[in-house]
């Protein structure tokens, strides 16, 4: 178990040290940092704005070569946990993110919990009536669901539910009690989740259905056990594989989801936020943003490794 979780730390580090690299390069090379900061006045050759296109090199070290820029912001990630300031706005990267990430991990979280609360009963419900009308009728929901894009199904949600019934608020509510925020955030992580579920509740049911067929399950059944303690007890721990691995890679997916549902539903969060960081070429927003969501997702797959040696005790050696 150590040996494992210390070559996935390993790996972390690595895949971090690549992205930003990658990330850090690609932005500084593809735009004109100094421009982003001062606008034209980058540009001009007046030589009363020359002290203010140099001041401004020197403050956020664009004097520098791109391999020293590169370790500098580095060092400040590492030592500091600091990601700069915003070439835009000046405000400190770092209380941007306190603004923004906590939407956006909560919105994640939320749909992460739903997909897999809607998943589970749903996945073994439709196992255990397996191949029947009702399974048939589940299958083509979870085909309907998992079709439907998801600023499709945010609108509907949102003019069904808040702007028709007004059961949920317009948009999201950050300051009147944890309630309210929960209750806004609801209709987002419910667009998000659905497709989970869906995605989830076909892995789970096809992985039931092979496993309830395994001797030790109709062991189980003759003995007289219910079914469903047959179910629950015997046969779902070892169908959760697929589903595992599924819900550590989706995590990643969600961010792509979020930057839509975000702007259906009016949530400054992260996914919103990067949009509009890299439509004014904000180099250090961005930046600051992939190294989050990048670190989270591989500790989130992390996590899926020590509970697949949790599972199955094979996987430890």
């Amino acid at each position: 178990m150590i040996k494992l979780i210390a070559g996935r730390i390993v790996l972390l580090i690595g895949l971090l040290l690549a992205v930003t690299m990658l990330t850090f390069g690609a932005m500084n090379l593809l735009g004109d940092p100094l421009f982003n900061i001062l606008g034209p006045v980058a540009q001009s050759t007046d030589p009363r704005d020359q002290p203010d296109i140099e001041a401004a090199r020197a403050d956020f070290n664009l004097d520098r070569s791109l391999p020293v820029r590169y370790g500098l912001w580095l060092e400040d990630v590492v030592v500091n946990r600091d990601f700069g300031r915003s070439y835009g706005s000046k405000l400190e990267v770092n209380d941007i993110m306190k603004d923004r990430l906590p939407k956006s991990l909560l919105l994640a979280g939320m749909a992460l919990l739903m997909g897999v609360v809607i998943a589970i009963p749903w996945g073994v419900w439709a196992a255990s009536r397996a191949n029947k009308p009702v399974d048939k009728l589940s299958t083509v929901a979870t085909f309907g669901i998992v079709a439907l894009p998801n600023f499709a199904l945010g609108v509907l949600l949102y003019y069904a539910f808040a702007l028709k019934l007004q059961w949920f608020p317009l948009k999201f509510i950050d300051n009147e009690g944890l309630y309210m925020r929960l209750k806004s955030m609801f209709l987002p992580a419910l667009t998000l989740a659905l497709p989970l579920a869906a995605v989830y509740q076909r892995l789970l049911r096809t992985d039931l259905i092979t496993t309830l067929q395994e001797d030790f399950i109709l062991m189980a059944r003759s003995k007289g056990v219910p079914k469903w303690k047959v179910l629950f007890g015997h046969a779902l721990r070892p169908s959760m594989f697929s589903f595992i691995t599924v819900f550590g890679l989706n995590a990643g997916a969600l961010i792509g989801g979020a930057l839509v549902v975000e702007t259906i539903f009016n949530i400054p969060g992260a996914g919103s936020q990067i949009v509009e960081s890299i439509i004014r070429d904000d180099f250090p927003v961005v930046l600051a943003i992939i190294v989050v969501i990048t670190a989270g997702f591989v500790v989130l797959n992390l996590l899926v490794d020590v509970l697949y040696s949790i599972l199955d005790p094979r996987v430890r050696s």
